[in-house]
């Protein structure tokens, strides 16, 4: 099992990628008042039938040649439902893809959300060529990174040069603490 919610958001995206999205959408929104984190990821890939969806939450199914099983989704999937919350995948072949994950906060069995301006800086760094768009919100607050912004004030200046690279990680780092105070969950 995953450490951290966020490796789990990092898994799924992969699994976007992998399924050729060019456009991939992360939210995350914690609301303290009705003790729940919602985590989306949405996708713009390949999709799925109804039966590859209700195969891929099976350990025993992944589409990989280098293993025999995928555990990722099961596992954000058992992470959600141990804490009282919901899972739910939707897709339509040729349109995309939806992740959804409800957790109850103060369940003693969450897991920590984790870091997650270094999990979309990865993100964005290892794939330069993929739309990201991250929503954080934190109770009343949030903040949006939408790389397609990025790229219409940089030109032609890549995702993944170094400066650039150290400025989107900063940009996260900084709205992710004004947004939530530092708290930690």
């Amino acid at each position: 099992m995953m450490t951290e919610l966020s490796l789990n958001i990092l898994d799924v995206a992969e699994n976007s990628i992998r399924a050729r999205a060019t456009l991939i959408e992360i939210e995350v929104s914690a609301d303290m008042t009705t003790d729940l984190l919602l985590i989306v990821i949405r996708d713009n890939g390949c999709g799925m039938t109804k039966e590859e969806v209700e195969a891929v939450i099976d350990p025993f199914f992944t589409t990989r040649t280098t293993r025999k099983v995928g555990l990722g989704v099961p596992f954000f999937k058992l992470a959600a439902e141990s804490t009282g919350g919901k899972f739910l995948i939707t897709s339509k072949k040729g349109e995309g893809t939806v992740v959804s994950a409800t957790f109850i906060l103060s369940h003693i069995d969450r897991m920590p959300l984790g870091d997650m301006a270094a999990t979309i800086h990865t993100l964005i760094v290892y794939h330069p060529m993929i739309d990201f768009i991250y929503r954080y919100t934190f109770s009343e607050k949030s903040f949006t990174l939408d790389t397609r912004e990025f790229r219409e004030i940089l030109g032609e200046l890549p995702l993944d040069s170094p400066d650039v690279s150290a400025y989107i990680l900063s940009y996260l780092k900084e709205n992710g603490q004004e947004t939530d105070g530092g708290n930690i969950y």
